[in-house]
C-alpha cells in the first residue's frame, strides 16, 4: 500500500497559517499528503480544520521570554512529533525553527524544512535587549538547524547571505524561496478610483515599520497643501516591544493627518481603493506580503532599500526606493506619484507583471515542493499532484 508522507507545519500563530501558508497546505494535500498544522490557538481554528487539516494547540507564541515557558513548549513540540510521527516538519518564523528543530533532533524526524520569514526586532537594533536575544538566538540556530535532514529556506538573498556567512546554515542547506506566494487571481489589478489619491501603509502597527516616518512625510506634504487621503491599515502588535500604541494612532486621526482603520480582511478591496501603496520598513522582513500583494493589484509601491523591501520593487519602473528614517526623501517619492497619474499606472503594470513572473503562488508552491522531495526522496511512494492544482506539475514534478 502507497505510503503518504505527513507533513506538519509549526507556527507561533494560528492566523498565520490561515493568512499565508494556507494554500501551500492545500496543494500538499492535494498531492497527496497528510497535513497537520500546530500553533498557538486563535481565531484561525476552525477554518484550519475546515479544509481537513488536523489540527494540534501549542503554548508556544511570540514575544514571550519566560526560560521555564521555553522548555516547556520544547517538551511539548516532542511529545506532539513522538505522537504523530511527521516524515516532514515545516517551521516557520525564528521561534519555531529554534524550539521545534531541537525538538524534531530529539523525536527522530525525517524531515525538517526551517522558513526564515524574516529576523524581526532582535536582528533590527542595537539596544542591549537586542544584542542578548540575537546572540542567544545565534547559538541557539548553531546548535540546532544544522544537519544533512535540513533544509533552510529564504525570502530574500540578504537574510540567506546573513545565515551563511555566521555559519548559521550551509550553502547546501540553503535555498531562496522569494515571499510565500501570492494568488494573483485574487489579487487582481483595477482602474484607479475617482477622487483625491489615497496613500495606503498596510502593517502591523510597529515603529520599525516606518509608521513614525510616513506620518511624517504625510505632514510635510500637507504642510505643502496636498490634497490627498492618508490610510494606516493594521492593528498593534503587543508582542513587539516596539509597536505604536493605540492612543498615538488615535492622536493622528484627531489631528486629520491619517486614517485609521485597524485591522482589515479584506486586503483586496484595500488595495482597490488605493493609489499609491507605502511601506518605509527598516524592520527585517524576509519579503513584505502586502507589498507582493500591492503590486500584483497593479499599486505602486514606495518602500525602502531594506532587505525583503527591495526584493518587491524594480526601482523607477515598478515603484520607488527610499532609504530607511529619512521621511523627507519619503515625502519627495510620494509627491512624485502623486502628482503624476501616468507615471502610477505605469508603474502598477509594472509591478502587476513583477508579481506574476516572481511571486505568483504557483511558483512559490513549485519551489517549495522541490525542497520537501529532496527531504522525502527515498522514503515515500510517489506522489502525483492532483486536480486542485494541475499547473503545479510542470513545475514540481512528482514527490518522492
Amino acid at each position: 500500500m502507497a505510503h503518504h508522507p505527513k507533513v506538519l507545519f509549526v507556527l507561533t500563530q494560528d492566523r498565520y497559517f490561515r493568512l499565508h501558508r494556507r494554500v501551500l497546505a492545500r496543494a500538499a494535500k492535494a498531492a497527496g499528503m497528510q497535513v497537520a498544522v500546530a500553533a498557538s490557538p486563535g481565531s484561525a481554528i476552525e477554518d484550519i480544520r475546515s479544509e481537513g487539516f488536523e489540527f494540534f494547540p501549542l503554548r508556544l507564541q511570540p514575544g514571550r521570554k519566560n526560560p521555564l515557558h521555553e522548555l516547556i513548549s520544547i517538551l511539548e513540540l516532542v511529545r506532539l512529533y513522538r505522537h504523530l510521527r511527521p516524515d516532514l516538519v515545516h517551521h516557520i518564523s525564528i521561534k519555531s525553527v529554534l524550539w521545534g528543530t531541537i525538538a524534531a533532533r530529539i523525536s527522530g524526524v525525517p524531515g525538517i524544512v526551517n522558513a526564515i520569514t524574516g529576523l524581526g526586532y532582535a536582528f533590527n537594533g542595537k539596544s542591549a535587549r537586542q544584542r542578548l536575544i540575537r546572540w542567544l538566538i545565534t547559538v541557539g540556530l548553531r546548535l540546532s538547524v544544522l544537519g544533512r535532514n535540513a533544509r533552510v529556506t529564504f525570502e530574500n538573498p540578504d537574510d540567506e547571505q546573513l545565515f551563511i556567512e555566521n555559519r548559521l546554515c550551509s550553502k547546501q542547506q540553503s535555498r531562496l524561496i522569494l515571499s510565500v506566494g501570492v494568488d494573483t487571481e485574487v489579487f487582481s489589478p483595477g482602474i484607479e478610483p475617482n477622487g483625491i489619491p489615497t496613500v495606503t501603509l498596510p502593517a502591523r502597527m510597529i515603529w520599525d515599520k516606518g509608521v513614525g516616518e510616513f506620518v511624517e512625510a504625510v505632514r510635510i506634504l500637507k504642510e505643502r497643501e496636498f490634497k490627498f487621503k492618508a490610510v494606516l491599515a493594521g492593528a498593534p502588535d503587543p508582542s513587539n516591544p516596539n509597536y505604536v500604541p493605540e492612543p498615538t494612532l488615535k492622536k493622528w486621526t484627531r489631528e486629520n493627518l491619517v486614517e485609521w482603520l485597524g485591522q482589515v480582511e479584506d486586503m483586496p478591496s484595500l488595495y482597490q481603493r488605493s493609489h499609491i501603496v507605502c511601506l518605509p520598513s527598516s524592520y527585517r522582513e524576509g519579503v513584505p506580503m502586502a507589498l507582493v500583494e500591492a503590486a500584483s493589484c497593479g499599486r505602486p509601491i514606495v518602500t525602502t532599500n531594506e532587505p525583503g523591501c527591495k526584493e518587491t520593487v524594480k526601482n523607477g519602473v515598478s515603484g520607488l526606493l527610499v532609504p530607511p528614517h529619512d521621511s523627507e526623501a519619503l515625502a519627495e517619492a510620494l509627491q512624485r506619484l502623486l502628482e503624476d497619474p501616468a507615471m502610477r499606472q505605469n508603474m502598477g503594470k509594472a509591478g502587476r507583471e513583477l508579481a506574476v513572473n516572481r511571486f505568483s503562488k504557483e511558483i512559490v508552491i513549485g519551489k517549495t515542493f522541490e525542497v520537501y522531495r529532496e527531504l522525502l526522496n527515498g522514503t515515500c511512494s510517489k506522489l502525483i499532484i492532483t486536480s486542485l492544482y494541475p499547473e503545479y506539475q510542470h513545475q514540481t514534478g512528482a514527490i518522492y
